[in-house]
């Protein structure tokens, strides 16, 4: 699946509560999600869980601001000169 893909289905399952929600209470999801992240690698449980729930908390975020997360990614991160430092 490529990261385009994946924010096309969060976009599709969640995205009309997502924008009614707006950013910055879809941005408070995230952070608690990431919070539950930390719990569950301090606690060697759930880790695959938590990172996907992270993973679709940011993709509901560049949803809703409108951001093509894949192209994002490829700008920054796969420039000729590498990625920065």
């Amino acid at each position: 699946m490529e990261l385009r893909e994946a924010q096309r289905i969060i976009d599709e399952f969640y995205g009309e509560r997502d924008r009614e929600r707006s950013v910055w209470k879809n941005l408070v999801w995230l952070g608690e999600e990431v919070g539950e992240l930390f719990k569950a690698v301090r606690e060697n449980e759930g880790i695959e869980e938590e990172i996907a729930d992270v993973f679709a908390w940011l993709l509901s975020v560049a949803n809703v601001l409108g951001i093509d997360i894949e192209e994002a990614f490829r700008n920054k991160y796969l420039r000729p000169e590498g990625p920065p430092m």
